[in-house]
């Protein structure tokens, strides 16, 4: 196994405005980007050439990771004119993959943090003689995902839209979104055109009697896609919660990276993560947050489970929770903003203009 898709060509769009100027897989989590931590679990795992499949801000790839010799990966990009799906875009970059045939190729897709063990999904792929073999992963509340039930040997047996009632939860199974496909199942994809493997891939293989193998790995496993489950998932890297050998420094309550200043009396706790020269005021208190590049925190505010866009102003006392400040955005002093509020790139809100507020 030495080949991997990572489906990186999303916008987003649910983590506006923190992916207006970035594409969402180059986020910063846990000090680097998001997709720094899912490269480098690959290579852990034995992988040693990625293709990335993008689409969106598609140019900003490139120049961060190169040809990904310093992650001891060999990478290349594949760039969509029109948005292609996931099983689209799977097939969109299978003319860069080396491997035969009958060849193991590992996907993921590019907003799932989890402490899958890759090597484990791949040897159940090898020993069931699969055609595809998806990582599956039990939720408590399955509602808002489609269902994938097994059989006792592990089969898939169906691919279950979302369920509306009780009687159509027969499982807490779902699809985790991380793949083995059998290299010659990728070029019977239709190609140039949308298509989606959840609901069109999948539920055809199963329905021409392909075998489609399901892996139950209950470890750590969060979809990024809200800015919520970001700053969780930032916090959890920083907190040992979730593994990844690209976390910049120890595991524990904060990291703060070399050129960051933090005044000696500020609170830092909960896995916070105060990026490069991004500054913090004395007395402040952030707990469960990320502060990007440049970001500067005023003396006295409080900033609970909020991230704080590159280059942002966070004014003396103000008090931040569940909040997401846009790249560029000052927040003047004495505001108060909860609740999911959202404040656009660039945007100016003077001293004590909000009291409290919601994106509802």
């Amino acid at each position: 196994m030495t080949e991997a898709i990572l489906l990186v060509g999303g916008k987003g769009t649910r983590l506006r405005p923190l992916t207006v100027n970035t594409p969402k897989p180059m986020v910063p989590a846990a000090g680097v980007p998001f997709l720094t931590h899912q490269l480098a679990r690959a290579r852990a795992a034995g992988v040693e050439h990625v293709v990335l499949a993008t689409s969106y801000l598609a140019e900003v790839f490139e120049p961060h990771f190169g040809d990904g010799s310093s992650l001891g990966l060999s990478l290349e990009y594949v760039t969509e004119e029109e948005p292609l799906g996931t099983g689209g875009a799977i097939r969109n970059v299978a003319s860069r993959l080396h491997s035969g045939p009958d060849d193991p190729v590992l996907v993921f897709n590019g907003d799932i943090l989890t402490g899958l063990d890759i090597q484990a999904l791949v040897a159940t792929h090898a020993s069931s003689g699969a055609d595809v073999s998806l990582h599956l992963t039990r939720v408590e509340d399955p509602r808002a995902f489609g269902l994938v039930p097994t059989d006792p040997t592990g089969r898939v047996t169906a691919f279950l839209e979302k369920p509306q009632t009780p009687e159509e939860i027969v499982t807490d199974q779902i699809n985790a979104g991380a793949y083995v496909f059998r290299r010659s199942v990728i070029d019977t994809i239709p190609v140039g055109r949308p298509v989606s493997v959840e609901r069109e891939t999948f539920p055809e293989l199963l329905a021409t009697g392909a075998h489609l193998q399901g892996l139950v790995d209950s470890t750590y496993w969060l979809d990024l896609g809200t800015p919520q489950a970001f700053v969780r998932g930032s916090a959890d890297l920083v907190l040992g919660r979730a593994p990844s050998p690209a976390v910049p420094g120890r595991c524990g309550d904060r990291l703060v990276l070399p050129t960051a200043r933090v005044a000696p009396d500020a609170k830092l706790t909960g896995g916070t993560v105060v990026g490069a020269g991004a500054v913090v005021g004395e007395g402040a208190r952030i707990t469960g947050s990320t502060l990007h590049a440049g970001a500067v925190v005023e003396p006295g505010a409080v900033i609970t489970d909020s991230l704080i866009g590159a280059g942002a102003h966070i004014g003396a006392r103000t008090v931040l929770t569940d909040a997401v400040i846009g790249d560029g955005a000052h927040v003047g002093p004495d505001n108060e903003l909860r609740a999911g509020i959202r404040i656009w790139c660039d945007t100016h809100l003077p001293a004590g203009a909000v009291r409290f507020s919601s994106d509802q």
